[in-house]
């Protein structure tokens, strides 16, 4: 039985700070639709006391959709960005 020695672990030695920091140097519309996430959240349940004469169940549904509506937009302008720069502003090889 022969046991690879050669794996690298760098990836188990950076603690959770600095992998959320190359995560989002990677991808940085994923902490963006984080935080509008939880912003669209906090505000529904800041409203929450003063919705009116609005039944529970539509302003958790209006709540739910605004939420959804900022994470599917900042997911789709992550993806734009992404195929931006593998596509577009890659200088291209000379031959």
């Amino acid at each position: 039985m022969s046991s690879n020695t050669d794996v690298s672990l760098s990836s188990y030695d950076e603690d959770q700070g600095s992998k959320l920091i190359r995560k989002a140097k990677e991808a940085p519309f994923v902490p963006i639709g984080m935080a509008g996430f939880a912003a669209i959240v906090a505000y529904g349940l800041y409203r929450l006391k003063s919705r009116g004469d609005t039944k529970m169940s539509v302003h958790l549904i209006h709540m739910r959709v605004a939420a959804q509506g900022f994470v599917v937009g900042a997911m789709t302008l992550g993806m734009g960005y992404s195929l931006y720069r593998e596509f577009w502003a890659k200088p291209k090889p000379k031959k």
